[in-house]
Parts: structure tokens; C-alpha cells; sequence
């Protein structure tokens, strides 16, 4: 009996270009980042340059040019924790931790004993709240708690850019769409999804749009489309990066992402937290 291959059940991004093996790899650019001694010693944070190139679609769904995304990405062995420890946060995050069950001291009743302990061919049984009988209490049951767990800041700003960069090294994982909210002069899905169609999406697949702004037209005629994500600098998430199997951007997009996730705004942040730690060490100097 012939068994037909089944493709796994995971995210797209886990089978991206990010993870191959180094033969079908893209070149990057590593570039070490270390804070100059400061009295404490810091390790190295390893950064690499993924330069992905993505083709740019009318509205019509003619090709029209190239753009690029330069993002930096965690180093290949340690690209999968990173995101892994980051879409852990925000999963368990989300977490609300109010599921509560009551104990046997604490369900309400069974202050009397059923029965008499001998003569009735019966177990012994000392309350009807015993965790053995329906009604009784719960036996290492859920109680409210906290579930929320801290990441660094930099550490998810890097994941997210890991992602992304993975996606559009990808062959036919990312595309640029040229600006569209005004050609919907009125909400209607139909026209949507035959956009989708001329722009090379299926509609069947799940696809991630990042637009700086949505169109309250684009959004309504975008809304009925289940396997469809509109998403904002505001709202972008890791989830909805890992769980889309295409990334549409809008030409502003690609430079808010270059602008925002690109090695030249973690060698920024990397000078203004030397800067920081300078004037305290100053103030602490002249504290002194």
C-alpha cells in the first residue's frame, strides 16, 4: 500500500533557508558588537546581515523592481533558541492563569460520615468529598498563578527580525506590494481576493500583510478572509510572522523594517547604551 508524504505540521519558518545546512546558505556578514571595558567584563553579541531581495508588484500584479531587506538575525546555531524562547513569552504571556479547582477542604458538603465503618460490606469511607467519588475535590488540581516570564528587550527585537529575514530569504516567502489602500473605493471582499490572486497569493494559504497604515476599506474587504493577517508596526507580532506562510509588505513597510530591525539600529542602540553607562559612571565619580 502506497503511503503518500504528508507534509509536517509546523511553522513555515522552521523550514526556511535560515535553518539549511551551510552549503545552500546565503552569505552573511558577521559583525561582533562589544561594549568597551567598562571595569566588568562582557561577552560578545555575535549579529549577522541578512541582505534578502524582494520584487516589488503593481497593483495589477505587474513586476515593477527590487527592493531589499537588510535585517540583522541571530547566528545560525543559536537562531532557533532565540526564537524559540521568544514565541514562548509571548504564548505564555497571553496566559491568563485563573483556572481553579477546589480541594477535598474545600468543596462545600461532606462534614458527615456516609456510613457506619463495619457491618456494611462497604469500604471505609470517612467523607462523600473524598477525591474518589463524583462531587469529591481535586487531587493536584490547577490554581490561579502567574505565568508571566521576562525576556530582554533586544533578544525579542532580534527574534522578530530573525523571522522576518528568514521568510524573504526564502524563495516566494515575501513580496512588495506598491500602495493600495486607495483603490478600494468601497469595502467589498471579492475584489480583495482577486488582488490577492493577480499578486500570486492563494487564498487558501495564510498570509501576513504589514502596511504602516490599513485602509478602513482595505481592512473591511480584508476582514472575511480567515486565513488573512492585516497587521501594523503597532501590532506586529512573532506569532502571526511564524504562522503565515507569505509576508506582504508595502514599500514603507520594508524601510520601517530596515530602519527598525536593521544592523544599523542595533549598532545605535549598542552607542547609546555606552553613552548611558558613561554618564553614570561619571556621576558615580564625582559622587565620590
Amino acid at each position: 500500500m502506497a503511503s503518500s508524504a504528508t507534509a509536517p505540521n509546523s511553522l513555515s519558518f522552521f523550514s526556511s533557508s535560515l535553518f539549511l545546512s551551510s552549503s545552500h546558505q546565503i552569505p552573511r556578514n558577521y559583525i561582533s558588537v562589544a561594549k568597551p571595558s567598562s571595569g566588568r567584563v562582557s561577552k560578545p553579541l555575535s549579529v549577522a546581515a541578512q541582505l534578502a531581495t524582494l520584487p516589488i508588484f503593481s497593483f495589477e500584479g505587474e513586476r515593477v523592481g527590487e527592493t531589499y531587506l537588510d535585517l540583522k538575525t541571530a547566528p545560525e546555531d543559536t537562531a532557533r533558541a532565540v526564537v524559540h524562547r521568544a514565541i514562548v513569552n509571548d504564548l505564555q504571556n497571553k496566559r491568563r492563569g485563573t483556572a481553579s479547582t477546589l480541594t477535598r477542604g474545600e468543596v462545600r458538603g461532606g462534614g458527615i460520615k456516609p456510613y457506619a465503618q463495619k457491618k456494611t460490606g462497604n469500604a471505609r469511607r470517612g467523607s462523600q468529598r473524598t477525591p474518589l467519588r463524583p462531587g469529591g475535590g481535586v487531587v493536584f488540581g490547577p490554581k490561579p498563578r502567574d505565568w508571566t516570564i521576562k525576556i530582554n528587550r533586544k533578544e525579542k527585537r532580534l527574534a522578530i527580525s530573525t523571522a522576518i529575514s528568514s521568510a524573504a530569504s526564502s524563495e516566494g516567502g515575501a513580496i512588495v506590494v506598491e500602495e493600495f489602500g486607495d483603490r478600494f473605493e468601497k469595502p467589498k471582499t471579492k475584489d480583495f481576493l482577486a488582488a490577492m490572486k493577480r499578486w500570486g497569493l492563494d487564498p487558501k494559504e495564510k498570509a501576513m500583510f504589514l502596511m504602516i497604515d490599513v485602509e478602513e476599506n482595505v481592512a473591511k474587504s480584508g476582514r472575511n478572509i480567515g486565513t488573512l493577517r492585516m497587521l501594523t508596526p503597532r501590532t506586529l507580532n512573532l506569532f502571526d510572522i511564524l504562522n503565515s506562510d507569505k509576508l506582504v509588505l508595502t514599500p514603507a513597510a520594508v524601510e520601517f523594517l530596515n530602519a527598525r530591525y536593521g544592523v544599523e539600529s542595533f549598532e545605535t542602540d549598542e552607542e547609546d547604551e555606552d553613552d548611558t553607562e558613561g554618564a553614570e559612571e561619571a556621576a558615580d565619580e564625582q559622587g565620590a
